[in-house]
């Protein structure tokens, strides 16, 4: 049984081992950037996952780039434009707004409001009210007879 516990606090400990960040960084700053940097670009293959949590191999390769710029010393905002001149908008989760995502973010609300506003206009056109004149009345009455001289033939 000791043996047992004592093998599973070793497999704990190698695991814990295994979580430290491989990549090594000048300061502390450095390191805090390709932190904060990998986190925010986002994996072309994955689509919803950051490069930081990514394993896929073109996040491998983005991330190795991250860690070359940031030890070149640029800024987050430099690493961020070098990445979208590279691979587009869709690398980073904070896209800025352009004429084209408004037109994404703006006709889909503007097509229901035009939608919900066509509904409204037919439904009142359909709603007028019927007025019901003595003619009216005269006319029901002579079909119902009618009506009732068909059922008794």
């Amino acid at each position: 049984m000791r043996l047992v516990i004592f093998l599973a606090s070793l497999l704990i400990t190698f695991s814990a081992f295994a979580e430290q960040d491989k990549y090594q960084f000048d300061d502390k700053e450095q390191a805090v950037r390709f932190s904060e940097l990998t986190k925010e670009l986002r994996c072309p293959k994955c689509q919803n996952q950051n490069i930081a949590d990514s394993d896929a191999v073109v996040a491998k390769d983005l991330r190795d780039k991250v860690l070359a710029l940031v030890k070149d010393g640029k800024t987050k905002d430099e690493v961020i434009e070098y990445m979208i001149d590279r691979y587009g908008y869709f690398v980073h989760y904070d896209p800025p707004v352009t004429p084209a995502t408004l037109v994404l973010w703006v006709l889909p609300v503007l097509i229901v409001v035009l939608g919900f506003g066509f509904i409204v206009l037919r439904q009142r056109k359909a709603s007028v009210k019927q007025t019901w004149t003595e003619q009216d009345e005269a006319l029901l009455a002579k079909l119902i007879e009618q009506n009732q001289r068909q059922e008794q033939s």
